[in-house]
């Protein structure tokens, strides 16, 4: 398959699933935590599919690069987030495992963008 817009991007795709994800879980953390914790997850979270797509439609390969390695940054933050929603009782180990391995995902399918823009630039 071709790809021709960010939307093609199967690291995009699962970026978009797991931001309804941690909209969803963010939803039952206390009232308490919606400027605080619930705000910061859901800016990290939104992010990743926002630089995705801005990279992607960058002109300059290193341009595209370095919002693709600015989700990164988003990735850890919200993983950070995610710990200590856990510590605070907020979300459920079996919830911390599986946002952890869908964070895991995104960044996996975002190492091979990143590799394969890579070669493309140097060609």
């Amino acid at each position: 398959m071709k790809i021709k817009t960010f939307e093609d991007l199967i690291v995009w795709q699962k970026a978009r699933e797991l931001t309804d994800y941690i909209y969803k879980l963010t939803a039952k953390f206390p009232n308490g935590e919606k400027y605080n914790l619930i705000d910061q997850m859901r800016r990290a979270v939104v992010s990743i599919a926002a630089n995705i797509a801005e990279g992607f439609s960058r002109y300059h390969l290193k341009e595209t690069i370095m919002f693709y390695r600015n989700v990164r940054g988003s990735i850890s933050e919200l993983k950070s987030h995610l710990y200590l929603s856990s510590d605070r009782s907020y979300i459920a180990s079996k919830d911390l495992e599986l946002s952890l391995l869908k964070l895991d995902e995104v960044g996996k399918l975002l190492n091979g963008l990143i590799k394969s823009t890579n070669k493309f630039r140097q060609n």
